[in-house]
């Protein structure tokens, strides 16, 4: 499989195309981002299909790849609507690759504090408050 292809399903992802997961994702594969950890191509997929239940509008950004034999390093923007607000989260995805190219470690890096705890009312209020009490002036 080529990282092209890949980058390809994600920016066009839809509810419908969550079906093709197992094109490229090996069957005991495994994901994790920080919400979630599971194994298997159909969990992996569940994460996704509950991603289109939760937010309008989801669509990712593939701005920069990194690949070298096995591994590869996406940088990526995920933009989705919540509560009639377009919001943004910046992330990266560590990826490596079995023997068939396919998908056999998928972990997501990003900041759920910065990128989404602080956007919400409360719990948003008390981050900045900590982040300003803890940040060198």
């Amino acid at each position: 499989m080529r990282l092209d292809d890949l980058v390809g399903f994600f920016e066009t992802l839809t509810p419908q195309s969550l079906a093709r997961f197992p094109e490229f994702y090996a069957a005991d594969a495994w994901f994790k981002d920080p919400f979630n950890e599971v194994h298997g191509v159909d969990a992996i997929r569940r994460i996704f299909e509950h991603m289109f239940r939760q937010v309008e509008n989801p669509r990712f950004v593939v701005t920069e790849r990194l690949a070298q034999a096995d591994r590869a390093m996406l940088v990526w923007e995920f933009h989705f609507v919540r509560q009639g607000t377009p919001q943004l989260i910046r992330g990266a995805s560590h990826l490596h690759f079995d023997v068939a190219g396919r998908v056999a470690v998928h972990r997501d890096y990003w900041d759920a504090a910065e990128e989404l705890y602080m956007t919400l009312p409360i719990v948003g209020w008390l981050m900045r408050r900590l982040r300003r009490a803890l940040s060198a002036r």
